[in-house]
């Protein structure tokens, strides 16, 4: 700053490039932008609102919203600023209401209207969300923990919209593999998964092939079409050297295979993980082999064999009716080739002519996730219940009127204890479509009533002191990181209880009698290293000589940091938006070092 007032020079008088330069630098702030801006006439045509600095500004404070503008745009960047600074103020202090309302809810996912009248952008408040999720440091678990929640939210509601506009389209315009991917996305929302990613993925394959094809038949008519074009290939043998090109490619060059020891593994269903992987189930490789396959200009049809998924392909006269004019391709099976008996003994059992017929874009996405569905049924965890919550949902966006699949939701819903007046909702509709389900509606309806109305009484959970005549016995606080000394599983107590307070049934299974305190001793609730929660007996846990922190979902839930030895229990937290209104700063300070520079 002394350089350029001994040499007699102002801000003003430096030439344009410099200038806006200096006003693009990372070194100053919005407020102070803001500040230059109101000297003088040249400085503020440099900060003119749709100038490059502003556009520069925002780009440094939000990289990942460009792809939001085209470069053509003649955008308002000052206003875009202040839009995306008010979404962060308000995307802040909803996801600090959330930590307040619930907190003793099992799910919180009936509070969501507030999001329905934001008056901003939606991936402005997703873009915060996630600026939330990406704070550094053990500090502010609770806010990352509701953040995470209502991401989830908010991108499986436009998951659910797009999935629609998806089965509203004509048969023939819809993408098996962008039926995958949809699927894919709504159980997996905060993952990165795109439908042109994917895509890219395949068409990697697909050139992969090509190249083999080239290898063995260097005029073969796949060969032929420009980019963005498919040749339909009519002749089976130049089909059949497709085919054999796939198979090579994807089981023998790039190792992909049926995933037959971990079978029931979610992660076979989904079609970024089968890339990732190179294994899933039947109906997942089926997909990307017809998507392959249909790529070089062989029309494969999907077909919905019992217990195995096959694809079918024409060796007669084109949509012939007969069974017997097709190969029946097992993509789990490497690609083999199947006559109609081979499949039967494939599955052990003789079927009838209408499960070897083609089936749509829709019964493909139905039998995925009804793949998805009995994966969730088939546990008991809390991340299962997830699963079995987005597969429900899933289903019941393509079939509406399921009776079957909406009583399986109400009953979810009433058995985890959340969404009451959502299960009302859903029951009331179940008796218009289906009046013989009256006794089954009416006794949920009852219980959910008085789910109600219990709500309406409580008070908050209940607050327990050491000091306590009833807790003397308790030994250990909440937030201690602790080891199992049995099972050896590290964990953190998130409550206790000053004796056994589980069922009879329960203290007889897990053998509590045999414990030299029994049931009449402390029991700590903890949230286990491996996602579960258990119920510990005081004698089995100690002191873990090595805290660390303890990865489980629902850390934030209960604690609002970790110090490096023990969880601090959620209070009201306060954390101010970075860059705030009030910021102060040495503005000309800042601009003639950078000049100096």
């Amino acid at each position: 700053m002394a350089a350029a007032e001994a040499g007699g020079m102002g801000l003003t008088d430096l030439p344009g490039e410099l200038l806006e330069l200096i006003l693009c630098s990372g070194v100053l702030s919005a407020a102070d932008i803001g500040r230059v801006s109101c000297t003088c006439r040249r400085l503020r045509e440099a900060c003119q609102a749709r100038g490059k600095v502003w556009r520069e500004r925002f780009r440094l404070r939000w990289p990942s919203l460009l792809k939001y503008y085209s470069h053509t745009d003649n955008v308002n960047w000052l206003k875009e600023y202040k839009a995306r600074h008010n979404a962060g103020l308000e995307t802040r202090r909803i996801v600090a209401s959330f930590s307040k309302r619930f907190f003793s809810e099992h799910v919180p996912c009936d509070g969501f209207s507030d999001l329905e009248t934001l008056g901003c952008p939606g991936h402005f408040f997703e873009d915060e969300l996630m600026s939330i999720l990406n704070m550094e440091g053990r500090k502010c678990l609770t806010w990352k923990y509701y953040a995470k929640k209502i991401l989830y939210f908010l991108r499986q509601q436009n998951i659910l919209k797009n999935l629609k506009a998806y089965l509203e389209r004509p048969g023939d315009q819809l993408s098996f593999l962008e039926g995958a991917v949809l699927i894919d996305q709504y159980c997996n929302p905060l993952s990165d998964i795109c439908l042109t990613s994917v895509q890219a993925q395949v068409d990697d394959i697909t050139d992969k092939v090509r190249k083999v094809l080239r290898t063995k038949n260097p005029r073969h008519p796949s060969l032929a079409p420009k980019a963005g074009e498919v040749l339909i290939v009519s002749d089976v043998e130049f089909q059949r050297q497709v085919l054999d090109a796939v198979n090579c490619v994807l089981y023998e060059q790039l190792k992909y295979k049926g995933n037959e020891m971990d079978y029931y593994n979610s992660l076979n269903s989904y079609i970024h993980q089968v890339l990732i992987r190179r294994t899933g189930i039947p109906i997942s490789l089926s997909v990307l082999y017809l998507t392959i396959a249909r790529q070089l200009g062989v029309r494969l049809e999907p077909v919905n064999f019992p217990s195995h998924f096959l694809l079918r392909w024409c060796q007669g006269k084109e949509g012939s009716t007969d069974i017997f004019d097709y190969m029946y391709i097992d993509a789990f099976g490497k690609g083999k080739q199947l006559t109609v008996k081979e499949c039967e003994y494939l599955i052990g059992h003789h079927v009838t002519e209408e499960f070897y017929g083609v089936v749509t874009s829709k019964e493909v996405l139905q039998r995925m996730v009804g793949n998805l569905l009995n994966l969730g049924k088939r546990e008991s965890t809390d991340q299962s219940y997830q699963l079995l919550r987005d597969s429900l949902d899933l289903y019941l966006a393509m079939y509406p009127d399921n009776v079957q699949h909406l009583m399986l939701q109400a009953r979810l819903y009433f058995h985890l204890g959340i969404w009451p007046e959502k299960v009302l909702d859903i029951l009331q509709h179940v008796q218009v479509l289906d009046p013989s389900q009256h006794g089954a509606v009416g006794y949920l309806v009852q219980h959910t009533l008085e789910h109600i109305e219990r709500r309406k009484e409580e008070v908050g959970p209940e607050v327990k002191h050491h000091s306590d005549e009833k807790h003397k016995d308790t030994c250990f606080s909440i937030g201690l990181i602790m080891k199992h000394k049995r099972y050896g599983y590290n964990c953190v107590i998130y409550g206790w209880d000053p004796t056994c307070m589980m069922g009879q049934e329960w203290i007889r299974n897990m053998n509590v009698h045999s414990l030299p305190h029994g049931p009449h001793q402390p029991f700590y609730n903890v949230l286990v290293e491996d996602g579960s929660c258990r119920y510990a007996a005081q004698e089995n846990l100690e002191y873990n000589l090595e805290p660390h922190e303890i990865p489980h979902p629902d850390v934030g839930r209960y604690f609002s940091e970790f110090t490096g030895t023990h969880y601090l229990a959620n209070t009201e937290l306060e954390i101010r938006y970075p860059e705030d209104l009030e910021l102060s700063c040495a503005t000309v300070q800042k601009i003639y070092s950078t000049v100096k520079e």
